[in-house]
């Protein structure tokens, strides 16, 4: 599934927790107790993230849903001027991190930093603890979505809407998935609430 942009913006987050959650990406230290949830390396453009109800909205599912959320554009331990210490320091957080999640709308999938930090997370989360977040522009069709070829491969995030079912002809109950390709046509499905806790 392909998000359109925009989903995010009427997810109904609590503005004061998803503030809490950036004021500790903030202060994020890879040695610190940071544990008490599992924490999410969330990979994006930094230009996407200036709509800030939508970023609030993917945090504040993510939140809701068990994880703590690194992103190192709130990150004030940064360098300044990107330089190989942020590079170094991003290798480190995403070696620390439990789940490697990239925000891929195209303009990620343009970035050589996104397209750097997914292969970081598939050197040392892969499969299992990696997802996309696949989000096109308003408007598109799916085929002009240019990261196709990232969700044959990848676990990506979706949402289902109660209203499709499991090939047993179970009803999927609505909410938050985590769909994995495991061959042609064929794909397994989590709760994201436990798949973040694996």
């Amino acid at each position: 599934m392909i998000f359109e942009r925009g989903h995010f913006d009427k997810s109904s987050v609590a503005t004061e927790s998803v503030s809490v959650l950036l004021n500790e990406a903030r202060t994020f230290n890879s040695k610190t107790a940071y544990t008490i949830k599992p924490t999410v390396f969330l990979s994006h453009k930094h230009k996407d993230l200036e709509d800030s109800k939508e970023a609030k909205g993917i945090i504040g599912i993510l939140e809701g849903h068990g994880a703590k959320v690194y992103i190192d554009s709130m990150d004030n331990t940064m360098p300044s001027q990107t330089s190989g210490d942020t590079a170094l320091r991003i290798k480190e957080i995403i070696k620390y991190s439990k789940k490697f999640i990239l925000l891929a709308t195209n303009r990620a999938i343009e970035s050589y930093w996104c397209n750097w930090e997914l292969g970081i997370g598939d050197t040392y989360r892969y499969i299992k603890h990696i997802a996309i977040i696949s989000i096109k522009e308003k408007g598109t069709y799916d085929f002009q979505y240019k990261g196709n070829e990232y969700l044959q491969i990848y676990p990506s995030i979706e949402y289902r809407d109660g209203t499709t079912s499991y090939r047993d002809g179970l009803l999927i109950p609505k909410g938050y998935y985590v769909r994995t390709p495991m061959g042609e046509d064929s794909y397994n499905i989590t709760p994201l609430k436990e798949w973040l806790s694996r």
